[in-house]
């Protein structure tokens, strides 16, 4: 059997997470039993969610068990299967964290799932026509449920999430407008991927600066937030929400550190009577097959141009990781095992 290279999780982090957070080990990949297939790893998707499975303390998900393989998406084909619905060379999406392979147990409803890369790129399928499109489809379709002319904003709009959010969010005749780190991200949200226009966070050091920024480039006010991040940006927009405005919680990446993040100003959801609501996607597996058909699509016909960050080699994942979460990534972080 080949040999696996693995990351472990060795410790948990104080504070902001470390390489020395991480162990990577090389073991035997063991046989298989009847019902089980053998997953060669072609692409580990990398998600900002990690970072909170990290911590040993209460979250949506259990804590990542230390000494245990990180979790983490993957693509890749069958090198070896005991199963009947499952042949050598079929590809196929699934939770195998971050190896070269993994053994998977196929009668386990949802553990592996054949695609098709004949219009599809495999990595897309851990990024635009994978969990953080269903991702961005959820909170928009379901919790936003904008009607055409509304103006919809995301933050982290270059992500693997904000991404499909902007091509989505067109598709149903909205106002996109993004807040992203940098010039070059905000240029490609607006070229790229669509968006009415992108506004740099890094231009501005407090909410007010930002929300000036707001006004500007959503003169009606805001109707729909899909919510990332946390912190300034959260309290920027809500100065700008319309009345009777949707807000998708989704992530927030600038608490990931340990240190909880205050809202300055939580008069603003009464007064504009906001509907606030988290969510997190493997709970609807329902409109998987809805959203990966529209996600699909826009990928194929090229409506939703994503772009990938690609490190090379499993011993690279720790490094790609952190700078993950400092938004060093341009679109869907991978690493190409």
């Amino acid at each position: 059997m080949p040999a696996n290279q693995q990351i472990l999780l060795d410790n948990r982090p104080q504070g902001e997470a470390t390489v020395d957070n991480f162990k990577l080990v090389t073991n035997d990949t063991p046989a298989l039993s009847e019902g089980q297939v053998l997953v060669k790893h072609h692409f580990l998707s990398l998600d900002p969610y990690m970072r909170g499975r990290m911590n040993d303390s209460k979250s949506y998900a259990a804590s990542q068990g230390l000494g245990e393989v990180m979790i983490g998406g993957t693509v890749g084909e069958v090198v070896e299967s005991k199963h009947p619905k499952f042949a050598v060379g079929d590809k196929v999406v699934g939770m195998g964290g971050w190896q070269q392979y993994s053994v998977v147990d196929a009668n386990q409803p949802g553990a592996l799932r054949k695609v098709d890369t004949t219009h599809v790129p495999l990595s897309h399928y851990l990024g635009a026509v994978g969990m953080p499109g269903v991702t961005a489809w959820y909170g928009l379709v379901k919790i936003i449920n904008p009607k055409a002319g509304e103006t919809v904003v995301i933050s982290a709009a270059t992500g693997a999430v904000g991404s499909a959010f902007g091509a989505l969010a067109k598709a149903r005749g909205c106002r996109a407008v993004g807040i992203a780190g940098g010039p070059e991200k905000c240029k490609y949200a607006v070229e790229e991927l669509g968006f009415d226009a992108c506004i740099d966070y890094k231009q501005h050091k407090d909410m007010y600066s930002l929300a000036k920024a707001l006004k500007e480039h959503c003169p009606n006010g805001i109707d729909g937030y899909f919510e990332n991040v946390g912190g300034m940006i959260l309290d920027a927009v809500l100065l700008r929400m319309n009345a009777f405005g949707r807000i998708a919680v989704c992530g927030m990446i600038a608490g990931y550190d340990g240190a909880p993040l205050p809202l300055t100003n939580p008069a603003l959801i009464l007064v504009n009577r906001l509907k606030i609501e988290g969510f997190i996607v493997s709970e609807h597996m329902e409109v998987w097959p809805e959203a990966l058909t529209e996600l699909g699509t826009l990928v194929a016909t090229g409506k939703l141009r994503p772009r990938e960050t690609i490190a090379e080699g499993i011993a690279s994942a720790p490094e790609a990781f952190l700078g993950l979460l400092k938004g060093k990534n341009f679109g869907k972080q991978l690493v190409r095992l």
